[in-house]
Protein backbone atom coordinates (compact mmCIF):
# COMPACT_ATOMS: atom_id res chain seq x y z
CA UNK A 1 0.00 0.00 0.00
CA UNK A 2 1.50 3.75 -0.83
CA UNK A 3 2.13 6.59 1.71
CA UNK A 4 -1.30 8.15 2.74
CA UNK A 5 -2.21 11.43 3.19
CA UNK A 6 -1.27 15.11 1.74
CA UNK A 7 2.22 14.86 -0.28
CA UNK A 8 5.12 16.31 1.75
CA UNK A 9 5.56 20.18 1.67
CA UNK A 10 8.82 20.72 -0.43
CA UNK A 11 12.01 22.17 1.59
CA UNK A 12 11.72 25.47 0.36
CA UNK A 13 8.50 25.88 1.77
CA UNK A 14 9.21 24.47 4.92
CA UNK A 15 11.96 27.08 5.24
CA UNK A 16 9.98 29.58 4.10
CA UNK A 17 6.98 28.66 6.96
CA UNK A 18 9.33 28.49 9.65
CA UNK A 19 9.24 24.80 10.50
CA UNK A 20 11.26 23.24 13.32
CA UNK A 21 14.07 22.61 12.26
CA UNK A 22 13.98 18.70 12.94
CA UNK A 23 10.99 18.69 10.06
CA UNK A 24 13.45 19.95 7.15
CA UNK A 25 15.53 17.96 5.36
CA UNK A 26 19.12 19.31 5.03
CA UNK A 27 20.13 16.53 2.69
CA UNK A 28 17.52 17.30 -0.18
CA UNK A 29 19.36 15.85 -3.07
CA UNK A 30 19.63 18.95 -5.71
CA UNK A 31 19.98 18.41 -9.54
CA UNK A 32 22.98 19.70 -11.28
CA UNK A 33 22.68 22.88 -13.92
CA UNK A 34 22.36 19.51 -16.96
CA UNK A 35 21.61 19.69 -20.36
CA UNK A 36 18.16 19.71 -20.78
CA UNK A 37 16.87 18.50 -24.30
CA UNK A 38 14.22 17.16 -25.88
CA UNK A 39 13.85 13.15 -25.77
CA UNK A 40 14.30 11.72 -29.28
CA UNK A 41 11.77 9.69 -28.43
CA UNK A 42 9.25 12.42 -28.69
CA UNK A 43 6.55 13.02 -31.54
CA UNK A 44 6.51 15.79 -33.54
CA UNK A 45 3.47 17.80 -32.58
CA UNK A 46 4.71 16.84 -28.64
CA UNK A 47 8.06 18.51 -29.42
CA UNK A 48 6.02 21.80 -30.23
CA UNK A 49 4.59 22.09 -27.01
CA UNK A 50 7.83 21.52 -25.68
CA UNK A 51 9.20 24.07 -27.18
CA UNK A 52 6.45 26.80 -26.71
CA UNK A 53 7.32 25.97 -22.59
CA UNK A 54 10.32 24.50 -21.96
CA UNK A 55 12.94 27.54 -22.20
CA UNK A 56 10.11 29.94 -19.52
CA UNK A 57 10.52 26.79 -16.62
CA UNK A 58 13.84 26.14 -17.12
CA UNK A 59 14.50 29.96 -16.72
CA UNK A 60 12.22 30.01 -13.80
CA UNK A 61 14.13 26.94 -13.07
CA UNK A 62 11.20 24.52 -12.80
CA UNK A 63 12.43 22.48 -15.37
CA UNK A 64 16.02 20.74 -14.75
CA UNK A 65 17.80 17.78 -16.02
CA UNK A 66 16.21 15.59 -13.52
CA UNK A 67 12.49 16.35 -14.72
CA UNK A 68 13.06 16.08 -18.36
CA UNK A 69 11.34 12.61 -18.60
CA UNK A 70 7.89 14.12 -16.62
CA UNK A 71 8.02 16.96 -18.49
CA UNK A 72 8.45 14.69 -22.08
CA UNK A 73 5.16 13.14 -20.95
CA UNK A 74 2.89 15.88 -20.31
CA UNK A 75 4.13 17.09 -23.57
CA UNK A 76 2.98 13.67 -25.19
CA UNK A 77 0.42 13.56 -23.44
CA UNK A 78 -1.21 17.23 -24.78
CA UNK A 79 -0.64 16.49 -28.06
CA UNK A 80 -2.77 12.95 -27.50
CA UNK A 81 -5.18 14.92 -25.66
CA UNK A 82 -5.43 17.16 -29.14
CA UNK A 83 -5.47 14.31 -31.48
CA UNK A 84 -8.42 12.60 -29.59
CA UNK A 85 -9.90 16.24 -29.33
CA UNK A 86 -9.61 16.39 -33.48
CA UNK A 87 -11.36 12.91 -33.83
CA UNK A 88 -13.92 13.97 -31.33
CA UNK A 89 -14.88 17.10 -33.09
CA UNK A 90 -15.04 15.32 -36.16
CA UNK A 91 -16.67 11.91 -35.94
CA UNK A 92 -18.78 13.93 -32.80
CA UNK A 93 -19.34 12.31 -28.87
CA UNK A 94 -21.60 9.41 -30.14
CA UNK A 95 -21.17 7.48 -33.15
CA UNK A 96 -22.80 4.12 -35.15
CA UNK A 97 -21.23 0.88 -34.77
CA UNK A 98 -21.63 -2.11 -36.61
CA UNK A 99 -23.17 -4.83 -34.64
CA UNK A 100 -22.03 -8.54 -35.77
CA UNK A 101 -23.83 -11.81 -35.84
CA UNK A 102 -22.03 -15.24 -34.52
CA UNK A 103 -20.81 -15.78 -38.32
CA UNK A 104 -18.96 -12.47 -38.30
CA UNK A 105 -21.10 -10.55 -40.46
CA UNK A 106 -23.10 -7.20 -40.19
CA UNK A 107 -26.38 -7.71 -38.90
CA UNK A 108 -27.27 -3.88 -38.19
CA UNK A 109 -25.94 -0.81 -36.25
CA UNK A 110 -26.16 0.75 -32.39
CA UNK A 111 -25.08 3.99 -31.37
CA UNK A 112 -22.41 4.08 -28.54
CA UNK A 113 -19.69 6.30 -27.28
CA UNK A 114 -17.07 7.22 -29.62
CA UNK A 115 -13.93 5.39 -28.74
CA UNK A 116 -11.80 8.45 -29.03
CA UNK A 117 -13.27 9.65 -26.00
CA UNK A 118 -11.72 7.01 -24.25
CA UNK A 119 -8.42 8.67 -25.30
CA UNK A 120 -9.25 11.83 -24.57
CA UNK A 121 -10.02 11.01 -20.85
CA UNK A 122 -6.78 9.31 -20.41
CA UNK A 123 -4.72 11.77 -21.76
CA UNK A 124 -6.85 14.90 -20.02
CA UNK A 125 -5.95 13.07 -16.85
CA UNK A 126 -2.30 12.81 -17.33
CA UNK A 127 -2.23 16.28 -18.89
CA UNK A 128 -3.22 17.09 -15.38
CA UNK A 129 -0.93 15.11 -13.05
CA UNK A 130 1.81 15.88 -14.61
CA UNK A 131 0.92 19.49 -15.31
CA UNK A 132 0.48 19.73 -11.45
CA UNK A 133 4.06 18.80 -11.04
CA UNK A 134 4.78 22.24 -13.46
CA UNK A 135 2.32 24.39 -12.05
CA UNK A 136 0.78 24.86 -15.31
CA UNK A 137 -2.43 25.61 -14.43
CA UNK A 138 -3.48 28.58 -12.32
CA UNK A 139 -4.45 27.10 -8.88
CA UNK A 140 -1.15 24.63 -9.50
CA UNK A 141 0.87 27.97 -9.80
CA UNK A 142 -0.78 29.35 -6.55
CA UNK A 143 1.07 26.33 -4.56
CA UNK A 144 4.61 27.42 -6.22
CA UNK A 145 7.11 30.41 -4.68
CA UNK A 146 9.55 30.85 -7.22
CA UNK A 147 12.02 33.86 -5.34
CA UNK A 148 14.04 36.72 -7.47
CA UNK A 149 10.69 37.93 -9.42
CA UNK A 150 9.82 41.24 -9.42
CA UNK A 151 5.93 41.56 -8.36
CA UNK A 152 3.63 43.70 -10.51
CA UNK A 153 1.60 45.77 -8.55
CA UNK A 154 -2.26 47.06 -7.74
CA UNK A 155 -3.99 47.99 -10.86
CA UNK A 156 -0.65 46.77 -13.24
CA UNK A 157 -1.45 42.92 -11.38
CA UNK A 158 -4.98 43.05 -11.73
CA UNK A 159 -4.89 43.66 -15.59
CA UNK A 160 -1.54 41.34 -16.54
Amino acid sequence: MGKRGPAPKPTVLRVLHGDRADRINTDEPQPDQGDITVPAWLRPDAVEVWESLADDLIAKGVLTSWDVEAFANWCDAVARRREAAEHVAAEGAVVEQPVFNKNGDISGHRVGKNAWLLALDAADAQVQRYGARFGLTPSDRAQLHIGGQEKPGGAERLLS
